[in-house]
């Protein structure tokens, strides 16, 4: 019971860990209420920050992709308890981020402004809406399941962990990964665009695009057909009209929405 109680606390840490990083994040990005902001004016060389933005974004595109692969799972397995295997992971993530923000270098330099009050508006409301779509992506996908609430509430109950099941909730019939459309929207909508806010918006996008063929492969290969066809026919991150696939007697479309 002593280990349950101690798994269920370690969970629970690590998930409003992820809470105050994800709120530190809108700030962070968004330029208000936090001590260190993603814009500013450079400090140091340029060549040097610039080396010190790419090492710390590398760092958490690394391990938040390396530590979300089926093969190091089943050997980090070994060594951490499944029960809290996810809470780690969204542990070290949090950390990975947080370190980010503590250590990003302003890059200083203008690339846009958008001055007029209703250009401001519509992009605000876009970032607004951007961070609001991750969010709720999570929801539609089992919010506590995602970031290993539900794992260490099933293990201080004496129960089995069970996977989710199939299914394209909502928005997952629309595009494919609408949790990694909202940072899209969320990190290029702003009506100042600064160097390093370039910088890292790009970054993270190239990061996300990779990501998405990291997953899905592994998708692919864990639930074969089912989700080759839900792949086909509905778009990865712009929306579309959906495309009429034809499907193998008694073989019907689902998809697995689980991220990382």
């Amino acid at each position: 019971m002593v280990k349950r109680f101690a798994f269920f606390a370690y969970g629970c840490f690590a998930y409003l860990t992820f809470l105050g990083t994800f709120l530190y994040a809108i700030g962070f990005v968004s330029g208000f209420l936090v001590p260190t902001r993603l814009d500013g004016p450079l400090q140091e060389g340029l060549g040097v920050s610039l080396l010190i933005d790419a090492g710390l974004l590398t760092l958490f595109a690394v391990q938040h992709s390396v530590m979300a692969r089926r093969q190091f799972k089943a050997w980090w397995t070994q060594f951490v308890p499944e029960p809290i295997e996810r809470s780690t992971y969204v542990l070290f993530a949090s950390v990975a981020l947080l370190f980010l923000f503590a250590q990003w270098r302003p890059l200083g330099g203008l690339v846009w402004s958008i001055d007029s009050a209703p250009g401001k508006t519509v992009l605000w409301t876009m970032a607004a809406s951007g961070w609001g779509l991750v969010l709720f992506a999570t929801v539609l996908i089992n919010h506590f399941d995602l970031f290993g609430v539900r794992q260490v509430w099933l293990a201080f109950t004496g129960r089995p962990y069970t996977k989710l099941p199939f299914g394209t909730p909502a928005l997952y019939r629309v595009v494919r990964h609408p949790l990694y459309l909202g940072f899209i929207l969320a990190f290029w909508s702003t009506p100042t665009m600064t160097l390093a806010h370039l910088v890292f918006a790009f970054t993270t996008t190239v990061y996300i695009l990779v990501a998405i063929q990291l997953e899905e492969s592994d998708l692919v290969a864990e639930h074969g057909l089912s989700y080759e066809t839900y792949r086909r026919r509905v778009p990865m991150l712009i929306p579309r009209a959906p495309r009429p696939i034809t499907h193998p007697a008694g073989i019907a479309p689902r998809s697995i929405v689980r991220k990382g």
